[in-house]
């Protein structure tokens, strides 16, 4: 089946506030040929250095790590940080039908496959945790450190009344302002950097990924990825041996404090969490410490 999909263009992508990295790019992952990924690859690829995959979530793209990244490259660490379909320099399937659980969930496998990565780090947020933490299940002997922030698994249930009420933003505004929403969630935040969030989009039918993302969250028990999130849990509590590091974005609305201590309770193993205190739900716009203390923990930094 062919897929309708935009690119955005690169001028958008220009001159960047923070951000030098430049993307490779594939077009022919199992079952997506003909959508080109962005995955921005850096640091060493054949010394069996550690892998830190940075998964970011909605309406955000891999931009997001920029605070990151380079600490984790400095360390000598190589950084994987794909764009989804629908965001960033990604290509855009224009239908909202298009984006479900498992469509999302096997392009990533595919990714982690046609990579062949080991020794990795799952750095995650929002989507990129929803996703994310129901891959190491597959490949257990793979990932051997997480760094999660304000994320959750799909089981079936609403995170709450926060959730919810962004989920009905989300419908009841289909040309979201999606720079405008990262600067409302994070004080400081300069223009140049909301334009760079917001760089992905040039008018609504880019936005596809942004509108749907809210509404297929597995909150019911008969949505798509309810599954394969309980599968998920069931792996973190019983079956992960390796290295965490929880951060969370303390004034986060929806994903905040109580979510996160709910989320910690099932990774085994997983340390008392460093609270951001003026943080966001973006969590990672606050990264650098983060870093650098989930690197401390790590015996790495």
């Amino acid at each position: 089946m062919t897929i309708e999909a935009l690119r955005t263009p690169d001028e958008r992508f220009k001159d960047l506030p923070g951000w030098k990295y430049t993307p490779r790019y594939i077009d022919d992952l199992p079952g997506y040929e003909g959508l080109r990924m962005a995955v921005h690859d850096e640091g060493p690829k054949e010394n069996g250095a550690p892998v830190f995959l940075c998964l970011h979530g909605e309406p955000s793209w891999s931009y997001l790590y920029r605070k990151m990244a380079p600490v984790f490259l400095a360390a000598g660490a190589r950084v994987v940080m794909p764009d989804l379909f629908g965001f960033g320099r990604s290509d855009k399937p224009v239908e909202d039908t298009v984006y479900t659980f498992h469509w999302h969930r096997n392009y990533l496998k595919a990714l982690f496959e046609r990579l062949d990565l080991s020794d990795v780090c799952l750095v995650c947020q929002d989507w990129g945790g929803m996703l994310g933490l129901t891959l190491p299940m597959d490949y257990p002997d793979r990932f051997t450190r997480l760094i999660v922030m304000n994320t959750g698994i799909g089981i079936g249930k609403s995170p709450g009344p926060g959730f919810e009420a962004w989920r009905e933003y989300a419908r009841t505004h289909p040309d979201m302002d999606v720079g405008a929403l990262l600067k409302r969630a994070t004080p400081g935040m300069s223009d140049d950097e909301a334009r760079a969030y917001a760089a992905p989009f040039p008018d609504q039918r880019y936005k596809a990924g942004v509108r749907r993302f809210p509404a297929i969250v597995p909150t019911d028990p008969d949505m798509e990825g309810v599954e394969t999130g309980k599968q998920a849990l069931k792996f973190w509590s019983q079956e992960w041996s390796g290295e965490s590091f929880m951060a969370i974005g303390k004034q986060d609305p929806v994903l905040g404090p109580g979510v996160m201590e709910s989320l910690r309770s099932v990774i085994r193993g997983c340390p008392e969490p460093m609270i951001i205190e003026d943080g966001g739900h973006f969590v990672q716009e606050w990264g650098e410490p983060i870093a650098r203390a989930a690197l401390k923990r790590f015996g790495m930094g």
